[in-house]
């Protein structure tokens, strides 16, 4: 549940803002004052901050200021004045945005709802490596292995030798090097472990009337070839 934080010194605006966003589904806190909502900001997590531009104590750009010494909350300011000026104050003080009252209560949510999608934009995503080879897909971060389009189920270490067969294609892999690869340097397994798991992943991933995935290299171990 996102967490919103009020801060404006309109009593009767702030519970209707309250009551309308805990409606949307929003936790909502409220603060009547500068200091009040500084506090609150800098001492407890929040998701967006609904911020007055005029306050009692402290003004909303000195508030917005010392959030943003601080945290990179997403901050949108509420005026009461259109003038140029305010809105570029607010801007350059550290707001990402702006709405003037009196304003509609769908405008409020369309502009946090822009304010959230922007907010999920800059977060990095996370790098997504696969290998692709004949209709076999895997995926290294997930560790999930699909045949054209289907999930297969394998286990760990079978997961660990078909991952070291597809960053290593065409390119022919030992017993031994398979075995401290997969298993481990002070693994003690015999290598004819690593047929016994071979055969394991041609079971799951080979066609019948196709070439199996993983071949074998007479006297020397197993390639993968494109």
């Amino acid at each position: 549940m996102k967490k919103i934080l009020v801060i404006e010194d309109e009593k009767n605006l702030s519970r209707f803002i309250e009551l309308e966003l805990r409606y949307e589904g929003y936790d909502t806190g409220l603060a009547f004052t500068g200091r009040d909502g500084l506090e609150m900001a800098l001492n407890e997590q929040w998701d967006v901050i609904l911020l007055d531009l005029m306050l009692p104590g402290l003004s909303g750009i000195e508030v917005c200021r010392r959030i943003r010494q601080s945290k990179e909350i997403p901050i949108l300011m509420i005026t009461a004045r259109d003038s140029v000026m305010d809105r570029v104050s607010g801007l350059d003080s550290g707001a990402d945005d702006y709405i003037v009252k009196p304003f509609a209560i769908e405008e409020l949510l369309a502009r946090l709802r822009a304010v959230f999608r922007r907010s999920q934009q800059d977060v990095p995503q996370t790098p997504v490596t696969s290998y692709v080879h004949k209709g076999l897909k895997v995926y290294k971060e997930s560790r999930q292995v699909y045949k054209e389009d289907v999930e297969i189920e394998v286990t760990k270490r079978e997961y660990d030798l078909l991952l070291a067969f597809m960053e290593n294609k065409n390119i022919v892999l030992t017993r031994e090097v398979l075995l401290n690869r997969v298993w481990g340097y002070d693994s003690e397994v015999e290598t004819n472990v690593v047929d016994v798991y071979v055969r394991y992943l041609r079971n799951k991933l080979d066609s019948p009337d196709d070439e199996s995935i993983i071949q074998t290299v007479r006297g020397t171990g197993y390639v993968m070839r494109s």
